[in-house]
């Protein structure tokens, strides 16, 4: 990184964002992409005049951060109401410091007592750009935040962009779309209270040509796991940018005098190798910078809710344990069902102790014999709930989301908690914490079943419309302080599947349990979606008995093998053959699994898909038949991701050859429908 006064170039590994004061003493944004050679090559900040009187040259600039205010009328970042009912900012440069790899810019409005810092951090290796901002009012009384957006990202000046999003529903997440960016705005967002099934807080964008090995990709994702918003707007003077950050949407944040306020991290990146390129750096950066336990492999585990759900006890727990421990399972979780009074969804929760008739012993016996079988202990909780029908909700009904002159919807028989309330996180960090420090329990899986209705609480801090970013910041609070009490255990997010899946919950979470639909067909296509912004090892996929008896069951493995492996079938169901078959793909799959969790992966034909190790020396290639739109018994693929000059043999092939030979030949596979294949590649040792 190098500055120069009013000037600014953040490098990485081989792009570059620069940006810088204009004469007129605006930011603006004037380069992102690829790394040149010099640093005088840079262009720097431009002059616009405007458009006749209609459009002032805030209009017609790319501003790196534009505020509400003045002749500017596309899309702002940051919004305020002034005590005195002022609705306008004008903030220019004040100062400026720098490190190594960051730059804060200090702005200030030429009236009011607030200034903003405009932060950004160059994550050299990965070819990002982490962003956010601060606000603070430096005087007495009171201001309105009524829109705070962490970032917003410029393009190069063209005729039209792509923008590649996610999107879905329950059951059905991760729908990949790739559609061409039009005049006006296009908005993305979540109003659920999470970053929900519906939408993801990430975007690619590309000029039309690119694929998954080549052209230039934009990519971006919001560290956020509440309500967010993204808006891709391309102007009427052919400027295209995307703003992200919290959602403004019923919201509004009193800031008082004194006080500051700090966005969440919006995270971009640029590549000139295609979308696969863009996936990888994002895939590296989550997995060596951002989960908890970065270098930590995810044992197989197995999940005892299809098998028994609501009907949980030690001696069926047990049963099931003693099955998945001779498969080779190492981690046996037990679901829902488990806690007092639990015996259906529409009682218990809250009441986060074992239940006495199921467990008079508590959980310690079957933990123990869990424990003596090989294999760790995980649990099902869901903290931020509770049923009506549970000590908790009868002592403090008032904890509860709600509007005092409505009465509360039930979802799933339940209610949210307002995590925003204090009492509500200590209750829920006490009584989590006793449970992890009385039992040997190394995974917990965190489940949120619903979304929110009746947003309102009794006596809010400051504007009942904080609601959205205090809850939040609950969540987090509860889930960081028992991360900090228990560094060991692994922690898994999961909302009714992949309903809070984002950069902030992988900062608590290992894991994201990607969908409760685990039909193998479908999670193909959830699981394409889903590697386009994370990585495998954050993917906990099962083999359930969606398909029994309707796919063969190393179909439904292979699919399962292409990330974090669990299985989540009834076993006391299974015959030997299967439990035999499943045995051996669980063994197979303790030899891959850190070339699949820990390597890079390559999106082929298909939904095939390849991993390599992070050295290049070892691969695993998974092809698949899977109906539609494949009409042959035959798929064809072409690996990615081998050394050019480096010899490999691939399993199966009765050849050596160098990287670049592999890659530019058509593999055929000869694979009827619903058939699929695993082929080991490995560096040849002369």
């Amino acid at each position: 990184m190098e500055i120069s006064k009013l000037y600014w170039v953040l490098e990485t590994c081989n792009s570059a964002y620069c940006f810088g004061i204009n004469d007129d003493g605006y930011l603006i944004n004037s380069y992102w992409g690829k790394r040149k050679n010099n640093k005088t090559d840079y262009p720097l900040p431009g002059q616009k005049e405007g458009w006749a009187s209609f459009d002032s040259p805030a209009n017609v600039l790319q501003e790196e951060y534009p505020v509400y205010g003045g002749g500017f009328h596309h899309e702002p970042c940051l919004k305020i109401t002034f005590a005195d009912g002022v609705r306008d900012l004008v903030l220019r440069y004040d100062t400026d410091w720098s490190s190594k790899n960051e730059i804060a810019i200090q702005l200030r409005d030429s009236y009011y007592p607030i200034r903003l810092i405009s932060h950004y951090r160059a994550h050299y290796d990965y070819d990002l750009i982490e962003r956010w901002v601060e606000v603070f009012n430096e005087g007495n009384e009171p201001i309105t935040i009524e829109r705070i957006f962490s970032a917003q990202w410029h393009f190069p000046e063209q005729q039209q962009y792509f923008l590649s999003h996610l999107s879905g529903k329950w059951s059905d997440e991760f729908h990949l779309s790739r559609e061409a960016l039009t005049s006006g705005v296009k908005v993305l967002e979540s109003r659920r209270l999470t970053s929900s099934h519906h939408h993801n807080p990430w975007f690619m964008v590309d000029a039309g040509n690119a694929t998954e090995t080549h052209g230039e990709v934009w990519f971006g994702a919001l560290a956020w796991s509440g309500n967010w918003k993204l808006a891709a707007e391309v102007t009427n003077f052919d400027m295209t940018r995307i703003s992200m950050g919290i959602n403004d949407w019923d919201f509004a944040w009193r800031l008082n005098g004194g006080e500051n306020f700090v966005s969440p991290s919006a995270f971009a990146g640029y590549t000139e190798n295609g979308f696969g390129q863009a996936s990888r750096s994002l895939h590296s950066f989550i997995r060596e910078q951002l989960i908890p336990h970065e270098s930590k492999p995810h044992k197989i585990l197995y999940n005892s809710w299809e098998a028994t759900l609501f009907d949980v006890d030690e001696i069926s727990q047990t049963r099931l344990a003693e099955i998945a421990a001779s498969m080779g399972v190492e981690l046996f979780v037990l679901d829902d069902g488990w806690f007092y009074n639990r015996n259906s969804d529409q009682s218990g929760l809250g009441d986060w102790w074992p239940d006495p008739v199921k467990f008079p012993h508590g959980l310690q016996p079957l933990i123990q014999k869990v424990n003596q079988l090989g294999m760790d202990f995980g649990l099902w909780i869901e903290p931020e709930m509770v049923n009506p029908d549970s000590d908790l909700y009868r002592s403090h009904p008032n904890w509860i989301l709600h509007f005092p002159t409505r009465k509360p919807t039930l979802a799933r028989n339940q209610c949210i908690l307002n995590m925003a309330l204090p009492e509500v996180q200590t209750y829920l960090i006490e009584k989590i914490d006793r449970l992890l420090k009385e039992n040997n329990i190394a995974f917990i899986k965190w489940d949120m079943n619903r979304n929110v209705s009746e947003p309102g609480w009794l006596h809010p801090p400051g504007d009942p419309k904080e609601i959205w970013v205090r809850y939040v910041q609950g969540l987090y609070r509860v889930w960081g302080e028992l991360r900090l009490r228990h560094p060991d255990v692994i922690w898994q997010s999961c909302s009714g599947g992949g309903g809070r899946a984002d950069l902030g919950i992988l900062s608590f979470a290992d894991q994201i349990w990607v969908s409760d639909n685990t039909q193998a067909l479908a999670r193909l296509q959830i699981q394409h979606g889903f590697s386009m912004a994370y990585p495998a090892i954050t993917m906990e996929a099962w083999v359930t008995d969606a398909d029994r008896g309707k796919l063969p069951l190393s179909f439904r493995f292979h699919v399962s093998m292409c990330g974090s492996l669990g299985i989540g079938g009834n076993l006391l169901q299974w015959c030997e053959d299967e439990l035999d078959e499943a045995t051996y793909w669980i063994s197979r799959y303790k030899g891959l699994r850190e070339i699949i969790q820990l390597g890079e992966q390559y999106r082929l034909e298909y939904y095939s898909t390849q991993y390599m190790s992070k050295d290049y020396q070892h691969g695993v290639l998974f092809v698949f038949n899977a109906g539609e739109p494949v009409q042959t018994n035959s798929i064809k693929v072409r690996l990615q991701g081998l050394q050019p000059d480096v010899i490999y043999e691939v399993e199966g092939f009765n050849q050596i050859k160098s990287g670049q030979d592999w890659m530019s030949e058509v593999l055929v596979f000869p694979l009827a429908e619903f058939e699929s294949t695993i082929r080991e590649i490995h560096k040849k040792i002369e």
